[in-house]
């Protein structure tokens, strides 16, 4: 079932908050993207390579990666950035805000559509509480919520047209070439990549657990209407906040559990309506011929 998929992926989605801006205290924010995505490309092709798996090289793959690569670029780039400039509740909370660009950039208004939406954002504005006043950290992170939403758009439509392994493994190919590109803009220097307890946890979380979550999306994607992705994703807050809860002992009070069960009960309803979906399952040639 590809909503229950995508909600166990939550769980790491959620934890990438806390492990990223515990690693920026110690790494630039475009030399840990680098290293998460090479870590996360090294084990995706050692996979394909052992299972003896060919990748898609024709002109609409290439074309439909650098498409869906440079949103996604662009949204981890605010998001990372924005971190050394907000909080993590804030950052957690923005981030979310593509449950309401997804419909917008799809003209997918429905009434159910914003009821759902609604409630979930309202829940999670009780949930994390983040600060009324705005910074540029805030402002780059509402930049990759709307980035990420275009990705999920475009995914949407590529995994339904094209094989979504080869999309897959293509993107993280090129996010690693970007990054590593980009991240001598911040003239790192050796420490930053001295072996650390921290370091090491950001990159397993973010780029060995992500990726697979990631992978989960790719295969979710071709079965969901890209709405109620971005919408089982506003879950990613609450987990964080619950596992902090149980794990670290951290206070989840009565505004925080009410505004958790609201996330649930909007993700529940747009998961249970069924109105306004993408087609199933269009046919790649008529999609290709749409152009990119």
């Amino acid at each position: 079932m590809p909503q229950f998929a995508l909600l166990l992926t939550t769980f790491v989605w959620g934890a990438t908050f806390p492990a990223t801006k515990a690693a920026l205290e110690q790494i630039s924010p475009l030399s840990f993207l680098f290293l998460r995505f090479l870590l996360g490309m090294i084990v995706v092709f050692a996979v394909l390579l052992f299972l003896r798996r060919p990748l898609i090289r024709d002109a609409y793959m290439m074309r439909a990666s650098l498409i869906a690569t440079a949103w996604l670029f662009i949204g981890y780039v605010l998001q990372t950035v924005g971190l050394r400039f907000t909080t993590a509740s804030n950052s957690a909370f923005i981030t979310v805000l593509y449950v309401v660009f997804v419909p917008l950039y799809l003209f997918r208004l429905g009434l159910h559509t914003w009821v759902s939406n609604g409630i979930a954002l309202a829940g999670l504005w009780l949930l994390v509480k983040p600060t009324a006043s705005a910074n540029l950290g805030d402002l780059l992170t509402l930049g990759s919520a709307a980035a990420f939403a275009a990705h999920m758009v475009c995914l949407e439509r590529y995994t339904r047209a094209a094989d979504p392994v080869s999309l897959f493994a293509w993107q993280l190919l090129l996010m690693t070439a970007a990054m590593s590109g980009a991240m001598w803009w911040e003239q790192p220097t050796p420490a930053m990549f001295e072996p650390s307890r921290v370091l090491a946890i950001g990159l397993v979380v973010t780029g060995i657990l992500a990726t697979g979550a990631f992978a989960v999306q790719m295969w979710a994607q071709r079965l969901l209407p890209a709405q109620q992705v971005a919408l089982l994703f506003a879950v990613e807050p609450a987990v964080a906040a619950w596992l902090a809860w149980y794990f670290l002992g951290e206070q989840l009070d009565a505004q925080g559990w009410f505004g958790s069960g609201m996330i649930l009960g909007g993700v529940l309803l747009g998961s249970w309506v069924t109105g306004e979906s993408s087609p199933s399952q269009p046919d790649s040639m008529a999609a290709r011929s749409e152009g990119g």
